[in-house]
């Protein structure tokens, strides 16, 4: 989980982000984890927290009006508010939130940490006790969760393909190049035009094709491409359709936006100096921990049989690292 931090030499700083893009800010109720990465962004700060448009061409984040804005608001709201403008923000979630649970936790039924991946049977499953030696693994994912667990597939023995938009292809590429050569070293690379029926037609093709479909998109953004996760495993006798996202794919949450940083706040896994300040523990770590999780409960659901959609959500699995869970898949 320091990998990216050995390339780059970056480290969280306190309550300031190992890349600089995100804060640990204090509300009037409570703390927040904001992630502001893009430079779209900023053309929300206005809409969100009522502060100046920015200047052109200027695409530094103003933190300290962002601070002051927050600091008399309620945490809940000022987080909702700011996810319907899919703005990746969360409350840190402190001890009473950590294990408490709320609407979304009941929703997925994984108030009980150790329950955190989420696995459905969508088909019969295959004859049992097969590896991932041969298996095809299509990965739609990007940055670093669903890539991680891809790479610990292909090292499993799995044959990998990395599928991207050719207009929206993953953000990691724009980042440190050794990394992203790491994440991908020995997969195939497919690009596809999602915006055409052709591009859409070709995508359908190479998903009947998969044993495993490792993806991040929240629902709505499959629905626009017409692909229908449960149809795609029950075509395909053992597949696997692993969904990798910041809340989940179900509940009131499941349309919420996350990173690395705020989903391991969101899931308490922060810790606490003696003054109540929250600290960062590690750079996105929420991302690389996600990324093994899923591996391991892929690696399990193709040693069962398949037939299964597994739904793994970055801020569960950091919650339950928080609370010293022991998973039970």
């Amino acid at each position: 989980m320091r990998e990216r931090s050995e390339l780059t030499r970056w480290v969280p700083q306190g309550t300031v982000t190992a890349g600089g893009a995100g804060r640990l800010l204090p509300a009037a109720d409570g703390w927040m984890a904001v992630s502001l990465p893009r430079v779209d962004d900023l053309d929300l700060l206005p809409a969100w927290l009522g502060l100046d448009p920015p200047a052109p061409d200027d695409d530094r984040v103003p933190w300290a009006a962002v601070a002051d804005a927050l600091r008399p608001r309620d945490a809940e709201e000022a987080v909702a508010a700011g996810q319907e403008l899919g703005l990746a923000v969360a409350v840190v979630a402190d001890r009473a939130r950590l294990t408490a649970g709320d609407e979304q936790l009941e929703a997925r039924g994984t108030l009980d940490p150790a329950r955190a991946p989420v696995r459905r049977q969508v088909a019969p499953p295959a004859p049992v006790g097969r590896g991932l030696e041969g298996m095809t693994v299509v990965d739609l994912s990007s940055l670093w969760a669903g890539p991680t667990c891809a790479r610990l597939l292909g090292r499993a023995g799995a044959r990998v393909v990395k599928v991207e938009s050719t207009t929206r292809p993953d953000g990691a590429r724009f980042g440190n190049r050794e990394l992203y050569e790491r994440l991908h070293a020995g997969q195939e690379e497919r690009a596809i035009p999602f915006e055409t029926d052709a591009g859409r037609a070709e995508l359908r093709r190479v998903l009947a094709d998969a044993d495993v479909v490792i993806e991040g998109s929240r629902p709505r953004a499959l629905a626009r491409l017409g692909i229908e996760p449960d149809e795609v495993v029950a075509a395909r006798p053992g597949a696997v359709w692993v969904s990798i996202t910041a809340y989940g794919r179900t509940g009131p949450w499941r349309d919420r936006v996350g990173f690395g940083d705020d989903c391991a706040s969101a899931g308490g896994l922060v810790t606490w100096g003696a003054d109540g300040t929250p600290a960062f523990v590690g750079d996105a770590v929420a991302d690389p921990l996600t990324g093994m999780v899923a591996a391991a409960v892929v690696a399990r659901a193709v040693r069962d049989g398949g037939g299964v959609l597994l739904d793994v959500a970055l801020r569960e699995v950091a919650r339950a690292a928080a609370l010293g869970a022991e998973l039970a898949w």
